[in-house]
C-alpha cells in the first residue's frame, strides 16, 4: 500500500504542524511566563487549557443545541471563545490563591 502525496495532503499536514507547535508554544510560554515571575513551575497550565477549551466547546454545544449557531456561526464560536478564556482566568485566579499566595513566602528547602 502506498501513499500517494498531493498538493491538498502537503498543506493539510503543513497547517496540522503549525497548529500543533503553536499549541505547544503557548504551553511553554505558560510555564517560562508563571516561573519568571513566581519563580514556582505550574504544572497545571495544561489542566487549565484544557478546562478553557472544554467551556469552550460545551458553549458552543450549547448555542448549537438552542439553534443560535444555524444564523449566527461567527457570533458563536466568539462567544465560545470568550467564554473559555474566561473560564480559563477564573481557574487561573482559583490556582493562584489557593496554591500560591500560601507559598510565596514559604521558604524553600531542598528535597
Amino acid at each position: 500500500m502506498s501513499i500517494i502525496l498531493t498538493p491538498e495532503l502537503i498543506i493539510e499536514q503543513i497547517i496540522n504542524g503549525l497548529t500543533i507547535g503553536a499549541i505547544y508554544a503557548l504551553i511553554a510560554l505558560g510555564y517560562t511566563l508563571v516561573y519568571g515571575i513566581l519563580l514556582m513551575i505550574n504544572f497545571a497550565h495544561g489542566e487549565i487549557f484544557m478546562f478553557g477549551s472544554f467551556a469552550g466547546y460545551f458553549i458552543l454545544a450549547w448555542l448549537f443545541e438552542l439553534g443560535f449557531t444555524a444564523n449566527h456561526v461567527a457570533l458563536s464560536i466568539g462567544v465560545a471563545f470568550v467564554g473559555g478564556m474566561v473560564v480559563s482566568s477564573l481557574l487561573g485566579i482559583l490556582v493562584e490563591r489557593l496554591a500560591y499566595r500560601p507559598l510565596r513566602n514559604a521558604p524553600r528547602s531542598p528535597l
